[in-house]
């Protein structure tokens, strides 16, 4: 227990990881190359920057990543306990104030006497137990590492960011507060309604659009549930209106329902900056300018951020993890975040989590019992290790990856059910291994 532990990255799983070891007694070593090696997608040198959007999803108790957050909060989440503390409204969603929220994170690792935050590239492996979490963006000089490691190629696809836009440049006469079905507050976010020659003329613009250049030894993999708008758009006239655009459970002040609506999440709680939700873009930042601001309220719109791509890096997980985030081939390095294949910011700090406890486990001395495939945490490691590594593809948390229920209950009663089997199953797992 006296020896570190090397976590190397200082992102969403990285932070949790490095908490919930040294909060229990385990010294960590936590390794971040930010500021010495900027990526092209962080602002700042704090720990868990969230850099694509500012939500981690549905707080539903009765939804997937509800009962993930549900879970991971029994176990004393950073994350979670930081998003607590910095969130902002947005209906059914939790949202934060992500430069708040990173600072807050930062400094509760901080204020742990036994975590070591250094700064610096790391290219070779630490010696003793490693919990690899650079996250998708990992620096081409320790992904090359890893990928001899492993002895194969890496997967990737592309994720892309959306604007985010100065509130106070926004027509609000031309726009109206709403959420969806009226959920939160019910003014939780801005809403750009279009009629339908507006947004048969936005539709056209973004098919239009020229996007950047992916590299020619690449090919454009995008992840299904990050798509580039215009990459959307691509696929007919129709399909953003049933996707990012989608009027249903919106009315506007006049009582009807638009055509088709863009929403926009405040970013921070001062409701200076709002995010485009769904609204990630490669295309090139002239016509972003141009583009976005067809749409009703933006036509003055000053761009804090413009969407872009990146590309993301993780291992076909089947192939190379057990179901305690080891790598086969070498047990005493564990991969946490993106890169094992898990989507998302609330499913990357969960393997952050999962990845701790199994080490501290570990560590104590006698067997390690994997987290039960009846819960959200069991289900994401069922998912890596457990799917056909020939189609292995990054997931969100869903009820899909879970062990089925036996018997099926009717549809209504199959989330309750799902829940309630998942914190049965969680305490029991805890109690026997004694966390």
């Amino acid at each position: 227990m006296t020896a570190p532990v090397h976590v190397v990255g200082a992102g969403l799983a990285g932070s949790e990881c490095a908490w919930q070891l040294a909060r229990r007694g385990v010294p960590v070593v936590l390794h971040e190359m930010r500021p010495a090696r900027p990526t092209g997608a962080h602002r700042t040198a704090d720990c868990a920057e969230l850099v694509c959007s500012n939500s981690f999803r549905s707080d539903d108790p009765e939804h997937a990543a509800g009962l993930l957050k549900r879970e991971m909060e029994a176990l004393d989440s950073l994350v979670l306990a930081a998003a607590r503390a910095h969130a902002v409204p947005a209906g059914a969603a939790l949202a934060v104030d992500r430069l708040r929220y990173a600072a807050e994170v930062t400094g509760r690792l901080a204020a742990l006497g036994n975590v070591e935050l250094r700064r610096g590239e790391i290219t070779e492996l630490p010696a003793g137990d490693v919990v690899l979490a650079t996250g998708p963006l990992t620096s081409p000089a320790l992904a090359e590492r890893l990928g001899s490691l492993l002895g194969t190629e890496y997967l990737y696809f592309y994720d892309a960011i959306a604007p985010i836009v100065d509130g106070e440049t926004l027509d609000l006469d031309r726009m109206f507060r709403a959420s969806r079905w009226g959920k939160g507050e019910g003014d939780d976010y801005l809403n750009s309604p279009l009629d339908r020659d507006a947004y048969l003329a936005f539709h056209r613009a973004l098919v239009e659009a020229e996007t950047m250049p992916l590299h020619e030894f690449e090919s454009a993999l995008f992840f299904e549930g990050c798509l580039p708008i215009e990459e959307l758009a691509r696929r007919g006239v129709e399909t953003l209106r049933y996707g990012p655009m989608k009027p249903v459970g919106l009315a506007g002040p006049d009582g009807r329902r638009p055509w088709a609506v863009v929403q926009l999440r405040q970013e921070d709680l001062a409701r200076s900056q709002y995010n485009l939700v769904g609204f990630q873009s490669r295309m090139k930042w002239p016509d972003q300018q141009r583009i976005f601001r067809l749409l009703p309220g933006l036509e003055g719109a000053e761009f804090v951020r413009l969407g872009q791509v990146h590309r993301n890096t993780f291992v076909n997980a089947p192939r190379h993890l057990d179901a305690t985030y080891r790598l086969r081939a070498h047990p005493r390095v564990r991969l946490a975040g993106q890169i094992t294949g898990v989507e998302g910011y609330l499913e990357s700090a969960a393997t952050g989590l999962a990845a701790a406890l199994y080490l501290l486990l570990e560590r104590r001395g006698g067997g390690v019992e994997p987290l039960p495939a009846t819960t959200a945490l069991g289900a994401l490691a069922r998912h890596l290790t457990e799917s056909d590594p020939e189609r292995f593809q990054p997931a969100n948390i869903n009820y899909g990856l879970f062990e089925p229920l036996e018997p099926l209950p009717r549809r209504a009663e199959r989330r309750g059910a799902f829940v309630a089997r998942a914190a049965r199953d969680l305490a029991a797992w805890r109690a026997r291994c004694g966390l």
